[in-house]
Formats: structure tokens, sequence, C-alpha cells
């Protein structure tokens, strides 16, 4: 307020200062992911009575990071019409209620009107979010809302790679029921932490949850604390076998990074190979997610036995051959038989097994030889042109074509093709020697790209996997 009057007394002493700032400017707005805190609150029903949750800092309460608030609030992410706002959510980690916390000086319209809060706040949080009197009482009477979820469930035993804490299991459980209701409860922090994610149906048939819970007991009495989650699909698969699709995977910001999305997919595959599902897919996974599940995959394979000679295969010929010149072609396509046998015993998807097949490739080749190593990336040079250009040596009228693009600007690139049937002119697309330039540069971006996550999933693999790649080595 003194800066504001400050200003109007310069504007007194000078009469053409004053016209000049005699029209008020228009709102600029703030961002969301500026004013606006989320918190995860995990303090006990003792604790919760004597502090207020307005109290941001606490030691119980976690600051959690949305990837991006903004999206929630119209195009432009902004909120108009008021003077330091300030918005803290509390999320209850018991019940998973939530509480907003709104503060500023004053509304005003500044030619953008004032924005409403509750309405948006709401398409978030949904019915969790209630007036602070309620949300306290949730940590008392809703203390045990995890355990009646897990009740009906049953504990999953899985193949770890990791020593797991013994008071952390993994419940499964059908989506309905407790269950049905815990999900809803979810949403909210699925939609702020998951990007491009949406809810999933519960009323269709099929879906399951695997819950990650820490087991205490505590005068006789036990207590669940939910870590994270998964949500499982189980669908048809022609023409008697079930598929099993893994739409969602959260871990709860406080215990990421201690293992439970690699314990999640461990189960998961668990229970494939043990009901005989078809194979394991996943909806739209992160790259973390992706290069997790290529870690686990690639160890697993590492315990096929007839993987090993026709790695060796591919091997060798990557040591004989000459790609450099460009006179010879070699593709690093595995055995037939052996992406079903990957498929059958291990439930690993055809895609997703070749994605691994080509990080065991690497990992089998010696760092040390310059000309296997320049053969590898020109494979997969040639299978990322196929891919996008229809072929290594023939575009079948593909072109790759530079876009503007402000979110990623490495990858601003579109594939366009003609068809047949229309006229010749048409049809006809001509090549200047700069196009072909920008397309050989964006192709090399991509197989850069490529390179990278199959030499940080190789690392990983490593490190993890030890004893099962030196008996590779030793065949």
């Amino acid at each position: 307020m003194a800066l504001k009057q400050k200003g109007t007394d310069a504007a007194a002493a000078d009469p053409k200062k004053r016209r000049r700032v005699g029209f008020s400017g228009i709102d600029a707005g703030v961002e969301a992911n500026e004013c606006m805190k989320v918190f995860l609150d995990y303090s006990t029903v003792d604790f919760i009575t004597a502090r207020n949750p307005d109290e941001a800092g606490s030691e119980d309460c976690t600051s959690i990071q949305p990837f991006d608030l903004n999206h929630f609030f119209g195009e432009d992410g902004k909120i108009y019409g008021y003077k330091n706002l300030k918005i803290n959510v509390w999320i209850s980690a018991i019940s998973f209620h939530g509480y907003a916390d709104i503060s500023f000086e004053e509304t005003s319209d500044g030619g953008k009107g004032i924005t409403d809060l509750k309405p948006i706040l709401q398409s978030i949080f949904g019915e969790n979010l209630v007036e602070k009197e309620e949300f306290l009482h949730t940590f008392s009477k809703e203390c045990e809302y995890i355990r009646d979820a897990v009740t009906n469930g049953r504990a999953i035993k899985h193949d770890g790679t990791t020593e797991s804490d013994p008071e952390v299991e993994i419940v499964r459980v059908e989506l309905q029921g407790a269950a049905a209701f815990l999900y809803s409860r979810l949403v909210p922090l699925v939609l702020l932490l998951v990007e491009g994610s949406t809810p999933i149906d519960i009323g269709e048939h099929g879906w399951e949850m695997l819950l990650v819970v820490k087991k205490t007991t505590q005068e006789s009495v036990s207590k669940f604390q939910l870590l994270g989650f998964a949500a499982v699909h189980n669908f048809y698969h022609y023409p008697d076998s079930t598929r099993l699709r893994i739409s969602q995977i959260l871990v709860l910001p406080p215990h990421q990074g201690e293992g439970h999305g690699l314990h999640l997919l461990e189960a998961i595959n668990s229970i494939a190979q043990s009901e005989n599902i078809y194979d394991v897919t996943i909806e739209d996974p992160s790259d973390y997610l992706q290069y997790v599940r290529s870690s686990i995959d690639c160890l697993r394979l590492l315990t096929l036995d007839p993987i090993k000679p026709a790695l060796n295969a591919i091997v060798s010929s990557l040591k004989e051959t000459n790609l450099s010149k460009r006179t010879c072609s070699l593709k690093m396509v595995p055995p037939a038989d052996l992406t079903e046998t990957a498929r059958q015993k291990l439930k690993i998807n055809k895609k997703q097994f070749l994605r691994c097949w080509e990080i065991l490739i690497y990992l089998s080749l010696d760092s040390e030889d310059r000309k296997s190593l320049d053969n590898f990336r020109a494979c997969i040079y040639d299978r990322i042109k196929g891919e996008i250009l229809g072929g290594a040596t023939g575009t079948n009228g593909k072109r790759l074509v530079q876009m503007p693009n402000s979110l990623n600007e490495a990858e601003s690139f579109a594939v366009y093709w003609t068809q047949d049937g229309g006229d010749a002119d048409d049809q006809t697309v001509e090549q200047q020697p700069e196009d072909l330039k920008t397309q050989e540069q964006q192709l090399n971006e991509l197989v850069d790209n490529q390179m990278e996550e199959i030499v940080g999933v190789a690392k990983n693999v490593t490190s993890r996997g030890k004893d099962k790649l030196a008996e590779l080595a030793g065949q």
C-alpha cells in the first residue's frame, strides 16, 4: 500500500505525469504455478488437534510438485483479479480429503474479470475438497480408511530384485466397494502428478488395484499407510486368453525413490506369469516408468537360455560387417521364435521385447570396439528412418517436415505422405538440398535420443545384474 501511495504523490507534483498514469493498466494476472502450493499432510490424530492446518512447512507436511497447475486455469494458465494471492491446499494422507486456504489483499477487475477459484479447485479435487472443520475431523473419523480398502485384498508375493521393507506389502484388490472409493479419492493426486492422465472408468468390468501399504501395529491395532498404487485392467484377448494393461502407477512423493514403483512392476509380472496372462502392456508410460520397466525386463530376459546364442550371432555380425560406407545393411531382428518365447514365459509383449533386445545387444558389445558400436548406431538409424519414412532406401512418398512447436523445439517435426489415386502434380514433392539436410539432422537427433535411452537403461542393468551379465559374457 505504501508504494501505491508514493506513486500518487509523485503524480500530483507533475500534471503531465499524472495524465500518463491516469488510466489503469490491464491486469497481467498471476500464473497458478506461482501462487498455488499443494501439501500432503501426514499428521496423526493427536497432532492435528493441536495444530492449525494452515501452518505450511510443518514436519508432518510434504510439499508436492504438480507437473503443471497452469493448465487447470484456462488457456493462459493465469488467475486474474487478485492482489498478492496465495492458495495453499492440504491433502490428508489418511483419508485423502483436501482443504484449500485462499488469501489475498484485495480483488479488482483489471480488464479480465475476477477468476472464480471455487469451481476450478472443485474440478481438480472434486468432492474431496471440504471445509476446514470437516477436514480436521477426517483425521479421526476416517483413520481406518486405508485398512477398510485392503481388508478384502490379498498380499502379492513377487520375485524382487532388491530387498524390501518387511513392513511394506503389496495388496491386490478388485476395484469395487471400499477400494473404488479409495481410487476416487486418489484421482486428484493422479491429475496433479501424472501428466496427461485421466480418471479410469471404475464401472467398467476387469479393473483391479495393487496397493503398496506400510503396516504397523500400535497397541495391538494394525495401522495402514498408503505409499503408492497401480491400476490395472484385465481385458479379453482372442480366442481364449486375457491381456493385462497397466493404466496408472503412482508412488506418493514422500516415498518416491524407495523402490516401490519397481516392486509394483515386479508384482504385476508375477501375477501375469502365475495366471498365464497373454502379455502385459502399459498405457502411455512416462519416460522414467519406461526406463524402470526396460531395466526389469532386460534382467528377466537374461534368464532365458535361447537369448544368449541369438545375441552372440548379432554381435558377431556387428563385428564383421562394415556399415560405415553404407554399401550393405544389417537389421538387428531377433528370431521370431525367441519373441514368442519371451511372451509365453515372461509375458513381455512384442514391442517391449524389441526395445529390450536392442539394449541387450548394446550390453553384449565390447565398449572398446568402435566399429561394432558405430555399426550398432547405424542399425538404430536405419530402423528409425524406416519407421518414420518407410524404409532405409526409399521414403514411399513420406517426408519429414519441420514444424513450429513451443513445447519441444528439438523434436518439432511432422511426417506426411501422398496417397495413390490423386493427380500426378499433387503426388510429386520435390525435395530441395536444404530440405534433405534438415531431414538428416532431425533423424540424427532422434537417433541420438534413442541411443541415450539405450545407454541409460544399459548402465542401470549393468549395476543391478552384474552376475547375469557375467554369465552372458562367458557364453
